[in-house]
């Protein structure tokens, strides 16, 4: 049995996690204020802490230090109903063992604190210097962003590279400058550059530097760009267009932090962090020999993956509201027709072609509230994205069909004409237990796990879907 605090001033909230983690046989506290909660550690010694970020008075995350010098060897896990990139890299510097967005599944919590008192001291860690206020600006409440959010803060206070994926759109170059903001070399230059915009035959030049007379009869030295990003940041966006010749040469400066100018054989002491982007399979390009494996390994130390547009449900409206104050310079009405609107299209060039549109209503608005009206046209051959999808999944259903009544036809046999007998559930039975795991992983996987959003976005109660999983 373990001595569990919580630190919240709702209610509901305290009465559900006291009645959860009782049921586990834990000792448990709940108060509703920072003052509470550190004269409660005082006297109860918990062995892991649940801390709200809004609380009564003063700001958890701020009063976080205080508890953990009460309660150093207490995990500390922060709760908020308003988590961002900010909040998260705050919570994990101050020396938060978790970060949990409100609305919580409560399994979730459950686990989280399971780890937290499994590794008690463990999780303590110095706190970091206060990230810079302003800069690069991720937006986002989806499940898919705070996963983001949390990655970025992990990763961020370190020293490693960063492979960053997702498709063209998704805001990979903006993750790199907010993992570069938010780490120790803020101070440092963050030096970017996309391989698919240089030519081959400068890829190497632009990257290594050359010396004089070295690259098309050059009459002076020139540092490459990892020279130029020395005790900064390099972002090679787009890496997987490197040519095989300058992979090697990526390869041998990232594991030697050396570079070698061109037309030149004495190397160099860079001081980088390196963080790398692509919309493309590099696992496949590895496959096929157009991407060197141990590259991509030494890229892929910390994984991080943008999600798409279309995976961050909810996410709409506050993107919306965020691109329009940057191009109005301030708050700008937008009627309900126009974020339905937004609502009913694929976005396939996802952050980027959102942008653009509010952008493009914006102007033709003329500052007036913004309605459907004022959208640019859908791109050519966009369909609806739940139009295009439901066409495709009744093709393929009506093509399985096809396919199993030819393998096995109907056959007469019952009152009702139907075959009798069978323990299999026939056909109906068979697509159910094909198509539900599929539905029911994915659904979940998008909502980040958490059990309550998707069982509201299946239109199931949470007893129904636990059903449904353990089945």
């Amino acid at each position: 049995m373990s001595r569990i605090l919580i630190v919240d001033d709702e209610p509901a909230i305290g009465w559900s996690l006291r009645e959860l983690f009782r049921d586990e046989g834990h000792a448990v506290e709940a108060v509703a204020t920072v003052e509470a909660g550190l004269e409660t550690c005082a006297r109860f010694a918990p062995d892991a802490v649940l801390l709200d970020v809004r609380l009564p008075g003063r700001d958890g995350i701020a009063a976080l230090p205080e508890f953990k010098a009460l309660v150093p060897r207490a995990p500390v896990v922060v709760m908020t109903a308003f988590g961002d990139l900010d909040t998260a890299v705050r919570a994990v510097g101050a020396g938060a063992f978790d970060y949990l967005v409100k609305p919580f599944d409560l399994d979730r919590v459950a686990r989280t604190v399971a780890r937290a008192l499994a590794e008690g001291s463990a999780a303590g860690v110095a706190p970091a210097s206060p990230p810079p206020a302003g800069g690069p600006h991720l937006v986002g409440s989806s499940p898919a962003m705070q996963e983001v959010f949390t990655q970025i803060s992990l990763v961020a206070p370190g020293d490693l590279p960063v492979l960053i994926t997702g498709a063209t759109g998704t805001g990979k170059d903006v993750a790199a400058r907010a993992i570069h903001a938010h780490g120790p070399r803020r101070a440092g230059p963050f030096v970017a550059v996309s391989l698919a915009a240089l030519s081959p035959s400068v890829i190497e030049s632009e990257l290594f530097g050359h010396v004089r007379g070295a690259f098309t009869g050059a009459t002076a030295d020139r540092p490459g760009l990892f020279e130029q990003a020395a005790e900064g940041t390099v972002f090679l966006d787009e890496i997987g267009e490197a040519p095989l010749d300058v992979q090697v040469k990526l390869l041998r400066t990232l594991e030697s932090r050396e570079v070698v100018r061109m037309g030149s054989v004495a190397p160099r002491i860079v001081d980088v962090r390196v963080i790398a982007a692509t919309n493309r399979d590099l696992p496949e390009a590895v496959a096929r020999g157009g991407f060197r494996a141990d590259l991509y390994h030494r890229l892929r130390v910390f994984p991080i993956r943008m999600p798409a547009l279309a995976e961050r449900a909810g996410d709409l409206e506050l993107l919306a509201t965020h691109f329009l104050a940057a191009v109005a310079g301030g708050p700008r009405a937008m009627a309900a027709d126009f974020l339905a609107a937004l609502e009913a299209r694929p976005w396939p060039g996802n952050l980027r072609e959102l942008k653009h549109a509010v952008e493009y209503a914006a102007v033709v608005s003329r500052g007036g509230m913004l309605r459907a009206e004022h959208l640019p046209p859908a791109a050519a051959g966009a369909e609806p994205a739940p139009i295009a999808a439901d066409a495709r999944l009744t093709a393929a259903i009506a093509a399985w069909v096809d396919a199993a009544l030819a393998i096995e036809p109907p056959r007469t046999g019952g009152p009702d004409g139907g075959q009798e007998g069978g323990d299999d559930g026939g056909l109906h039975g068979r697509l159910v237990a094909l198509v539900e795991p599929a539905l029911l992983a994915r659904v979940l996987a998008a909502a980040g796990g958490n059990r309550t959003a998707a069982a509201r976005i299946l239109g199931l109660d949470r007893a129904t879907l636990r059903a449904k999983l353990a089945r």
